[in-house]
């Protein structure tokens, strides 16, 4: 009878640690930034990810078109959301060319990184840099004539500044980079050889939930509507690129 009592309550202590886990309050994550943001809805594309994974997330977005950091940095509106809430995790995305412009990155966008940084830790969330792609034929005008040469100045523009603050990034953009490589057949940038298709920004939403949970998104059943071939493609250079090395990319371990 002891024994049968033993049993009964060892049944129930699991089966408390197992609501504990179930019931485990989701994540809030705000993402601020600019259409590389809101195109085809990355906050969303990411929720529905991680349910299709049996997590809990929530999201909040500033994102105007064309906005750069430093303006959010002293925009109310931006303020108002950034403290409307509890968050934890603030993930901050740069116009898509600042960070590879020398003049631009050093003069507007590392000291609103700076600024932004302070105020998301004493606020006691984790700030996230959201390392974006570089345009699909470079950009001329700065001097980078392909694809490739602008993604390793955007690269090291993010990278740069994560280091000096010992910010976590989302390596949406090193993870492009390799699926353009080994599949250039696949397009992620939309019509306009800037922004991301459904295909981009469902990459982008897989690095984000391999840097936020430490954990694979691959064979997820949430595809966003893409083939089941692409999803998987995609879930796994997203994993590859985060996972192989967390610590490259100043994530914490989860």
């Amino acid at each position: 009878m002891f024994k049968r009592l033993l049993g009964v309550a060892a049944f129930i202590i699991l089966l408390g640690a197992c609501d504990h886990i179930i019931m485990s309050p989701a994540k809030a994550v705000l993402f601020i930034g600019n259409s590389f943001t809101y195109a085809n809805n990355l906050p969303g594309l990411l929720v529905q990810l991680a349910d299709s994974g049996g997590k809990k997330i929530t999201t909040g977005m500033a994102a105007p078109g064309g906005y750069k950091l430093f303006q959010h940095a002293s925009d109310p509106a931006t303020k108002k959301v950034m403290e409307g809430r509890r968050w934890d995790v603030v993930v901050l995305q740069e116009q898509s060319q600042t960070p590879a412009i020398d003049n631009d990155k050093n003069t507007l966008m590392y000291p609103a990184v700076r600024e932004l940084n302070d105020r998301i830790k004493k606020a006691g969330a984790v700030p996230m840099l959201y390392l974006t792609w570089g345009r699909k034929n470079g950009d001329i005008e700065f001097g980078y004539s392909d694809y490739n040469s602008m993604q390793e100045a955007l690269t090291r523009g993010y990278m740069d500044i994560a280091k000096e603050l010992s910010i976590e990034v989302s390596p949406v953009g090193v993870a492009w980079q390799t699926v353009h490589e080994k599949r250039p057949s696949l397009e992620l940038w939309a019509g306009d050889g800037i922004h991301p298709n459904l295909a981009g920004s469902y990459l982008a939403a897989c690095v984000f939930y391999a840097v936020i949970y430490g954990k694979s998104p691959e064979a997820l059943s949430f595809t966003a509507g893409l083939p089941a071939d692409t999803a998987v493609f995609l879930q796994v250079t997203a994993s590859e690129t985060v996972l192989t090395d967390p610590q490259k990319w100043l994530i914490a371990k989860r």
